[in-house]
């Protein structure tokens, strides 16, 4: 299966960027709901994770991106995500994260809207 990396790409006042590499499964979950702690512990509002390089995802992956939901609703934040994957963005609606959490075609596009909804 594909490696897993997770990178802060940008953190810019309550937006953070976590960019995500590889296959979402309960080790890449665990590590994307720790980093989504920190952030949202230290001030980050609005979590966007840019899934461009993320293939697959399995129930795991999402029951702990739920969880990552959660807290950030907690804190009165937004999860969002980018750059999906047909199979992802339909695995998403299926699973009812994308009734809570806000999609976006592209990094650019999520942004703008998150900066406008500030």
């Amino acid at each position: 299966m594909d490696t897993f990396e997770l990178t802060l790409a940008a953190q810019d006042g309550p937006t953070a960027v976590l960019e995500v590499a590889g296959y979402i499964n309960n080790e890449g979950g665990e590590v994307i709901a720790r980093e989504a702690r920190k952030l949202l512990d230290t001030g980050s509002r609005n979590l966007l994770l840019d899934l461009h390089a993320t293939r697959i995802i399995n129930s795991i992956g999402i029951s702990l991106l739920l969880e990552v939901l959660e807290r950030t609703l907690e804190v009165k934040g937004t999860l969002a995500f980018c750059s999906l994957t047909p199979s992802i963005a339909k695995t998403f609606q299926i699973m009812g994260l994308a009734q809570y959490a806000r999609i976006f075609p592209d990094r650019a596009t999520a942004l703008f809207e998150l900066a406008r909804t500030q």
